[in-house]
Formats: structure tokens, C-alpha cells, sequence
């Protein structure tokens, strides 16, 4: 089961389940609805066009932007460059649900994880005003460095040359 949908002014492939990015939607309570279905295939092999009740639902997932891309500007033999970056925002949807004809094709629900916390092994823990501080690095123990004393040594500084009176 999928669909092809229009989204900003592309389409996508979704399926129940399926994750897109797409262009930043408007979204009621993180839950957004396409109503722009292209086409329907409800079985392997067969596109049916949707009519006028088909609806693809999704619930938003994240928001973010994009990896930047430069625009350079350049007109040669005029001394004329301009460079100029672009970062699109996005927001990552799940499909939730393909409904048409009455049939709805529903995704799996989502099970939600929780956070694990991590307790600090025995000897990595220093106390610092209730709060236990812990090194991002794996095995190592979190230990604030100071200058060593035997840190590189400053060179003495040059005499000034004598000066000699001209007979």
C-alpha cells in the first residue's frame, strides 16, 4: 500500500509507516494532513487515481534545516564575485495513515523510548555542588588540568648592544 502526494512543490512516495522530510507544513498539534494524493495503490501492481476523498495523515517528528548550500555569483572579467549561502528549513513526518474509498491503511504505532540513565562507575564521580561530573570520553576518568610545572620555559631577554663613540 502507498501513495504519491504533493508537498512543496514536490511529490513523494509515502507508505504507512514511512518517514519524509518535507518542506516546513503548516501543523495542528504536530499532527499534519496531505490533501493532495496523486495517486493510490491499495495492492501490488495497480494505481488507481484517488478521487476526491483520499487523505494521507502524518504526525511531525522533528524540525530542522538543512546542509548549506553556497550560491556564487560571478561575471568574469569584471572584477564582479558574490557568494551567498542557503540552510532550507525542513520538518522530518511520519505517515500515520492512507485513507480512501473508506479504506484506511493505518501504520504500526510508534513505540516510545525512554531515556535510559547511566550510572557512573565507582572512581569517575567528583563531587561538585551535588552534582555528579562525569568525562564525556569512555574509560576516562573527568579531572580538571592546570599548568604543569615544568611548562615551557621562558627565553631571557636580549641585552641591549653597547654603543661605541666615533673618533
Amino acid at each position: 500500500m502507498y501513495a504519491v502526494i504533493r508537498a512543496g512543490g514536490k511529490q513523494y512516495r509515502v507508505a504507512p509507516g514511512d518517514v519524509i522530510r518535507v518542506e516546513t507544513p503548516e501543523d495542528n498539534d504536530g499532527k499534519v494532513e496531505f490533501g493532495d494524493v496523486l495517486a493510490v495503490s491499495a495492492e501490488a501492481g495497480s494505481i488507481v487515481p484517488p478521487g476526491t476523498g483520499a487523505l494521507v495523515s502524518g504526525e511531525v517528528m522533528e524540525h530542522g534545516r538543512g546542509a548549506k548550500i553556497l550560491v556564487f555569483h560571478y561575471k568574469k572579467k569584471k572584477q564582479y564575485k558574490k557568494l551567498r549561502g542557503h540552510r532550507q528549513n525542513y520538518s522530518a513526518v511520519r505517515i500515520t495513515e492512507i485513507a480512501f474509498d473508506g479504506q484506511s491503511f493505518k501504520a504500526p504505532a510508534l513505540e516510545k523510548k525512554e531515556k535510559k540513565v547511566r550510572k557512573a562507575p565507582e572512581g569517575q564521580e567528583h563531587e561538585t555542588h551535588g552534582e555528579v561530573k562525569r568525562s564525556k570520553r569512555p574509560g576516562k576518568k573527568a579531572v580538571k588540568h592546570t599548568a604543569h610545572a615544568s611548562a615551557k620555559k621562558k627565553a631571557p631577554k636580549k641585552k641591549a648592544a653597547k654603543k661605541t663613540k666615533k673618533k
